[in-house]
């Protein structure tokens, strides 16, 4: 009968201590949103304003969406936001909390992913406006707490922090007339993580686990400044102040991550 006993004794010093790990995955863009491009005509820095002909009408008329222009005229439609594959190491440490299966702990993450959301406007032109935003890499802490029941080589979790993510702009357009330039881009901007997990621990300390993370970062700060380039001055984007800026209308990056993990506990 000691055999059986022994298969069930609660191991208590797993999930306990430093550990490395890789994570490999999908990165999905948030499409749940209505993005257009949105406009400062008259240089007080509002984006409030309507891009007009000079007849008076809204030259962006045949209007926007949340995905990339497959042709200069609205009807040829939007392409998807492009999802990308993810990978990062990190480096955590996680403390059991007495002889229970509560365990919690922290870890700092590196992470690269080519993840990309495209803003699209229509003119009366025609021409198509796109607006690209990449993240390109990240650096998060994030806290982490969860359970390890029974023999206490499985583990439940949940994870949050605080992330700051490089995130490149590019603008794209089949307007061949005017000049284009991206201000404030590709900055490095803050953000936010929350998701969950879990793992398994197998022979020598290796895990393996699945992930879900979010993450939202703070980029408002880019924008495309409009010159009149070889257009006349009655071009929609130069008749009011002498040029244009223009921008995404959505303030925030945001991701879903899908991730298979391994780490190594010491």
């Amino acid at each position: 009968m000691a055999a059986p006993a022994a298969a069930q004794e609660v191991t208590t010093d797993t999930y306990d201590g430093f550990y490395i790990g890789a994570t490999l995955g999908g990165d999905f863009i948030d499409g749940a949103r209505d993005d257009r491009l949105v406009f400062d005509t008259d240089g007080n820095g509002g984006f409030g304003d309507s891009v007009r002909t000079v007849t008076g009408a809204d030259a962006f008329s045949p209007g926007f969406c949340s995905g990339i222009a497959n042709g200069s005229r609205s009807a040829t439609g939007c392409g998807d936001d492009d999802g990308a594959l993810g990978y990062s190491v990190r480096l955590g440490f996680d403390k059991r909390v007495g002889n229970s299966s509560l365990v919690a702990g922290f870890l700092v993450e590196g992470e690269m992913s080519n993840a990309t959301d495209y803003t699209t406007g229509f003119s009366t032109t025609p021409a198509s406006y796109t607006f690209a935003r990449e993240l390109d890499k990240s650096i998060a802490l994030r806290g982490r707490i969860g359970a390890s029941p029974g023999d206490g080589r499985g583990l439940i979790y949940a994870t949050g922090g605080f992330a700051y993510g490089q995130i490149d702009d590019e603008f794209i357009t089949t307007n061949g007339v005017n000049s284009f330039d991206v201000v404030n881009g590709d900055k490095w901007q803050f953000g936010a993580q929350f998701g969950g997990g879990a793992e398994v621990m197998v022979a020598g300390g290796v895990t393996f686990g699945v992930e879900y993370l979010y993450s939202s970062y703070d980029d408002d700060d880019a924008f495309v400044a409009v010159g009149q380039g070889t257009a006349p001055a009655t071009n929609p984007f130069v008749l009011r102040n002498g040029g244009t800026d223009l921008k995404t209308n959505a303030g925030d990056f945001d991701k879903h991550s899908v991730r298979a993990t391994i780490g190594y506990r010491f």
